[in-house]
Protein backbone atom coordinates (compact mmCIF):
# COMPACT_ATOMS: atom_id res chain seq x y z
CA UNK A 1 0.00 0.00 0.00
CA UNK A 2 1.54 3.48 -0.88
CA UNK A 3 0.80 4.89 2.49
CA UNK A 4 2.54 2.15 4.23
CA UNK A 5 5.43 3.06 1.96
CA UNK A 6 4.99 6.86 2.05
CA UNK A 7 5.37 6.11 6.49
CA UNK A 8 8.48 4.58 5.64
CA UNK A 9 10.21 6.99 3.70
CA UNK A 10 9.05 9.88 6.24
CA UNK A 11 11.07 8.11 9.19
CA UNK A 12 14.08 7.40 6.70
CA UNK A 13 16.89 9.50 5.74
CA UNK A 14 16.39 11.75 2.37
CA UNK A 15 17.09 10.39 -0.08
CA UNK A 16 15.94 6.76 0.14
CA UNK A 17 15.97 4.52 -3.37
CA UNK A 18 13.93 1.52 -3.97
CA UNK A 19 14.58 -1.65 -6.32
CA UNK A 20 11.80 -3.95 -6.02
CA UNK A 21 9.19 -3.62 -9.31
CA UNK A 22 6.59 -3.30 -6.06
CA UNK A 23 8.19 -0.12 -4.56
CA UNK A 24 9.01 1.31 -7.51
CA UNK A 25 5.17 1.00 -8.90
CA UNK A 26 4.39 2.84 -5.08
CA UNK A 27 6.40 5.67 -6.01
CA UNK A 28 5.27 6.35 -8.73
CA UNK A 29 1.62 6.43 -7.29
CA UNK A 30 3.15 8.93 -4.61
CA UNK A 31 4.94 10.65 -7.26
CA UNK A 32 1.23 11.23 -9.11
CA UNK A 33 -0.72 12.21 -6.43
CA UNK A 34 2.17 14.84 -5.53
CA UNK A 35 2.76 13.40 -2.10
CA UNK A 36 6.88 13.16 -3.26
CA UNK A 37 9.72 14.12 -5.28
CA UNK A 38 11.19 11.36 -7.11
CA UNK A 39 13.17 9.93 -9.58
CA UNK A 40 11.02 7.08 -10.99
CA UNK A 41 12.82 4.89 -13.99
CA UNK A 42 10.69 4.91 -17.66
CA UNK A 43 8.58 1.70 -18.40
CA UNK A 44 10.75 -1.04 -18.99
CA UNK A 45 11.58 -1.32 -22.58
CA UNK A 46 11.33 -5.42 -23.61
CA UNK A 47 14.11 -4.96 -26.10
CA UNK A 48 16.79 -3.58 -23.66
CA UNK A 49 17.73 -6.54 -22.20
CA UNK A 50 21.15 -5.01 -20.89
CA UNK A 51 21.65 -2.01 -18.65
CA UNK A 52 21.28 -0.70 -14.76
CA UNK A 53 19.07 -1.94 -12.33
CA UNK A 54 15.93 -0.04 -12.46
CA UNK A 55 15.62 2.11 -8.78
CA UNK A 56 13.07 4.86 -7.92
CA UNK A 57 14.73 7.66 -5.63
CA UNK A 58 12.70 9.39 -3.61
CA UNK A 59 14.08 12.90 -2.84
CA UNK A 60 11.65 14.54 -0.51
CA UNK A 61 8.27 14.67 0.75
CA UNK A 62 5.76 17.48 -0.43
CA UNK A 63 4.11 19.59 1.71
CA UNK A 64 0.72 17.86 0.63
CA UNK A 65 2.21 14.51 1.51
CA UNK A 66 3.16 15.82 4.92
CA UNK A 67 -0.65 16.63 5.29
CA UNK A 68 -1.54 13.67 4.15
CA UNK A 69 0.90 11.47 6.81
CA UNK A 70 -0.68 14.05 9.25
CA UNK A 71 -4.55 13.05 8.64
CA UNK A 72 -3.92 9.25 8.04
CA UNK A 73 -4.33 6.75 11.70
CA UNK A 74 -3.89 3.72 11.34
CA UNK A 75 -5.33 1.01 14.47
CA UNK A 76 -3.16 0.54 17.20
CA UNK A 77 -1.20 3.97 16.99
CA UNK A 78 -0.65 6.51 19.49
CA UNK A 79 -2.35 9.97 18.77
CA UNK A 80 0.04 12.17 17.83
CA UNK A 81 0.31 14.82 20.85
CA UNK A 82 -1.43 18.06 20.62
CA UNK A 83 0.19 21.59 21.01
CA UNK A 84 -0.34 22.56 24.54
CA UNK A 85 -0.95 26.35 23.04
CA UNK A 86 0.72 29.32 24.40
CA UNK A 87 0.52 29.20 28.02
CA UNK A 88 -0.19 31.78 30.37
CA UNK A 89 -0.11 34.41 26.99
CA UNK A 90 -2.53 31.65 25.32
CA UNK A 91 -4.83 31.75 28.31
CA UNK A 92 -4.38 35.59 28.88
CA UNK A 93 -5.64 36.40 25.54
CA UNK A 94 -8.19 34.24 25.37
CA UNK A 95 -9.34 36.22 29.08
CA UNK A 96 -10.09 32.12 30.52
CA UNK A 97 -8.28 33.21 33.62
CA UNK A 98 -7.38 36.92 32.81
CA UNK A 99 -9.19 38.63 35.43
CA UNK A 100 -8.41 36.14 38.73
CA UNK A 101 -5.23 36.30 37.51
CA UNK A 102 -5.21 39.89 37.71
CA UNK A 103 -6.40 40.16 40.70
CA UNK A 104 -4.24 37.84 42.29
CA UNK A 105 -1.11 39.39 40.57
CA UNK A 106 -1.72 42.74 39.31
CA UNK A 107 1.59 44.11 39.33
CA UNK A 108 3.24 41.41 37.32
CA UNK A 109 -0.46 41.67 34.37
CA UNK A 110 0.14 44.52 32.67
CA UNK A 111 -2.77 45.48 29.96
CA UNK A 112 -4.04 48.15 27.71
CA UNK A 113 -7.33 48.37 29.51
CA UNK A 114 -5.18 48.64 32.92
CA UNK A 115 -2.67 51.09 31.69
CA UNK A 116 -5.31 53.60 30.72
CA UNK A 117 -7.14 53.58 33.73
CA UNK A 118 -3.59 55.52 35.32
Amino acid sequence: MPMELLKQIAASRLPVSFRTPKEIDEIRILRQAGLVIAFVPAPADPLKLAGAEPAAQVLAITEKGREELARIHYPGELPRPRSRGAGWKGLLARGRFGQRLQQVLPGRIYDSQNSQRM
